[in-house]
């Protein structure tokens, strides 16, 4: 059994590649699921819409001016975030994904946190994030960290977009 207590929440440096399969991992875990649930499934991350290929495939450059925040379990990755480089006060979150056998421990919930943590440091004052109106149970994770909905800034149907002051 794991115990949050376990488990570390690390900003991860392009200068060490330890764990890089293994964010790549999650990636690919993400955008498999985000594609199946859009009712556009495919078999394995080889056949991704290029964007989010290049994603799994190189980290470092598809988010080479953001942070990426990693959960690690001793050395595996269990989760991971995306915090977008600064822009006209305001970052994104985006890519929040824990592995499925360990969801209801409080990984997200920190990798969230520290992602704030993150943002307040760099001075932001908002932070916004889009998601799937499907993923009940992120909605509410974020609602009970003080993200609201508001106006879409995206075209996509579907897609709640939040915010929150930092």
């Amino acid at each position: 059994m794991i115990d949050r207590r376990e488990i570390s929440f690390v900003r991860r440096s392009a200068q060490d590649p330890c764990d890089q399969d293994g964010l790549a991992a999650l990636l690919a875990a993400y955008h498999l699921q985000t594609q199946a649930e859009k009712g556009a499934a495919v078999a394995d991350a080889d056949r991704l819409p290029e964007r989010y290929r290049a994603e799994v495939l190189d980290p470092d450059s598809a988010f080479a001016d953001d942070v990426v925040l990693v959960a690690l379990n001793g050395d595996a990755a269990v989760g991971c975030v995306v915090v977008t480089a600064p822009a006209d006060g305001q970052c994104e979150v985006k890519r929040l994904w824990t592995v499925p056998e360990l969801r209801g421990k409080g990984i997200a919930s920190g990798l969230v946190t520290a992602a704030l943590s993150h943002a307040a440091e760099i001075g932001v004052e908002r932070v916004r994030l889009s998601v799937w109106q499907w993923r009940t149970d992120a909605i509410a994770l974020y609602e009970r960290l003080g993200f609201t909905a508001t106006e879409s800034w995206d075209g996509r149907s579907r897609l709640v977009c939040m915010e929150r002051a930092v």
